[in-house]
């Protein structure tokens, strides 16, 4: 007689999703927390650098801010 290998029930499978994905989901929560701080940095060094005509392709290279983000925060900020 052979054993047959024992097979895993749903709920543990689920149980191991979840044990997989908890550490992940918290450590991607704690990026797009810091990712909104250094935002709310960027944006007024952005509009600031628009202010005093500093060429979009050159915010862009520095920062990956496209052009069209760059000109609508300073416009939503200057007025």
């Amino acid at each position: 007689m052979t054993k047959r290998p024992m097979r895993a029930t749903p709920a543990e499978l689920r149980a191991a999703a979840e044990a997989e994905l908890a550490p992940i989901g918290e450590r991607y929560r704690r990026l797009l927390a810091e990712l909104e701080d250094v935002k709310r940095e960027l944006r007024p060094a952005v509009v600031a650098a628009v202010n005093v005509e500093l060429p979009l392709r050159r915010i862009r290279e520095l920062t990956t801010i496209t052009p069209p983000t760059a000109t609508k925060w300073h416009r939503e900020d200057i007025g």
